[in-house]
């Protein structure tokens, strides 16, 4: 251990690091509950998603132990699945999964080539954090969107557009009392607050079933789980593992190297924002404010993302519920170890995984929102037009358009026709050019149907 992990160097021990890793398993294992339910949306096996997730996360956490000896653990990302499952595979674009698989994996390998040539820290550079807090700030309203609406609390109304869900409904009525729990727990800095709150609604739903408030049948399936068939990994149905579809692509190009650069987009900031963030409360930073073996950190998120893509998950990337277990004295790669750990013994589990609901997850969604919505905080609107618009834009366009996609694009067109107009043009960076011409071309298609 000492050897692989240079324990003492880090000023921590073998007991200390498996505390930490337990701490962020705990923090973090709710993706094993959502990302599933998410990507089943798209029309992907539940059970195959499970088994890709934990394994994904396990591998990904792996490479960042052994490649940068850092106590950050790595998952399914949180935006980038909503991404993947209701802007890529919207019913009304007609995209398979397959092709969001494909664009994941494409995704995946640019990534290794820019992390090899260390070109990932200079696009974080050039876009104004305007942009990059707005574009944080419009996925956590998205996703809040996404768990109110799947928990029956906001609506489709044809008079209004959205409305509040009924209190008749005990779905509703069970995920507003799972979010108090988590907000309670979070408050008094409960560890795995968040999969404790997704633990307590699905074990009150279980309570209203029994009682009969929660009526099995119409679309409601029984919440209590069933190890009666119960097998070493769950069986699936349909499997995700390699299933690429490149042939959408010939016809429909311009779409989808917007699909690819907004994943590609929203991760490097995701990735660099967490390790950055998770580094400087370990104080792992060196004396210039750097981070030692950035380069194996950034390989590790990029390793992951084509590894998950080939097993049947959407991108990978750090989390930062990883600074739960830095809080708990993690420092070296061995946290990471333990998270990987038990990612993969979390799947003999399955069946319980399988049974929990929908309003379950909807309080984690909504509160992942609240944690992301923060960064609103960091925005200016005061200073320059482009960036106080290109913000703005970023955050209302992505719920209200129901598309991540379209807040980056309105985002980062208004941000640079605005520089163009008030004389700005130096401010533009060759990379926001790139993006600008990128989103151009996704537009005109629409008037020239390409890419349907």
């Amino acid at each position: 251990m000492e050897k692989l992990f240079k324990l003492q160097e880090n000023g921590t021990t073998v007991k200390r690091e498996i505390v930490a890793g337990i701490t962020t398993f705990l923090a973090m294992a709710y993706i094993l509950i959502v990302n599933p339910d998410m990507l089943a949306k798209a029309g992907m096996d539940y059970s195959a998603v499970l088994l890709a997730t934990a394994v994904s996360a396990a591998i990904a956490t792996l490479c960042m132990a052994f490649f940068a000896n850092y106590p950050i653990a790595l998952a399914s990302g949180m935006g980038l699945n909503a991404y993947f499952a209701f802007t890529v595979c919207n019913p009304e674009t007609g995209v398979d999964w397959r092709v969001a698989l494909a664009a994941v994996l494409v995704e995946g390998i640019i990534f290794i080539i820019l992390s090899l040539f260390k070109f990932r820290e200079t696009l974080v550079n050039t876009v104004p954090a305007n942009l990059k807090f707005g574009i944080t700030t419009g996925i956590g309203l998205f996703i809040t969107l996404v768990g109110l609406e799947g928990a029956g609390v906001v609506v489709n109304d044809d008079s209004t557009l959205v409305n509040l869900g009924s209190f008749a409904d005990p779905k509703l009525v069970l995920a507003v009392v799972g979010l108090l729990i988590i907000g309670i727990l979070h408050h008094f800095k409960v560890k795995g607050s968040i999969l404790l709150g997704i633990l307590a609604t699905w074990l009150l739903g279980i309570v209203a079933q029994l009682i009969g408030w929660y009526q099995v049948g119409d679309g409601n399936a029984s919440l209590i789980p069933d190890f009666s068939n119960w097998t070493l990994l769950p069986q699936v149905k349909q499997s995700t593992f390699f299933a690429f579809d490149f042939s959408w692509v010939a016809d429909n190009i311009f779409n989808f190297i917007i699909i690819v650069f907004s994943f590609l987009f929203v991760d490097i900031f995701d990735t660099i924002g967490t390790v950055i963030g998770v580094a400087e409360k370990g104080n792992l930073l060196d004396k210039d404010g750097k981070l030692p073996r950035v380069g194996g950190a950034l390989m590790a998120d990029a390793v992951g993302t084509v590894v998950g893509a080939c097993l049947g998950t959407s991108t990978v990337t750090s989390y930062v519920e990883s600074s739960a277990g830095v809080s708990e004295g993690g420092r070296t790669g061995l946290t990471s170890v333990t998270v990987a750990v038990l990612f993969l013994l979390s799947i003999f589990l399955w069946p319980i995984f399988i049974a929990i609901p929908g309003f379950a997850t909807a309080p984690a969604l909504t509160f992942v929102g609240l944690l992301m919505v923060s960064s609103v905080l960091k925005m200016k609107f005061d200073g320059d037009i482009a960036d106080a618009v290109g913000g703005f834009l970023a955050i209302i366009m992505m719920p209200l358009t129901y598309s991540i996609a379209n807040g980056i694009m309105f985002g980062m067109l208004a941000w640079v026709i605005l520089k163009l107009c008030t004389g700005k043009v130096k401010d533009i960076h060759p990379v926001m050019w790139i993006a600008f011409a990128l989103f151009a071309l996704r537009i005109a298609s629409t008037f020239v149907h390409i890419g349907g």
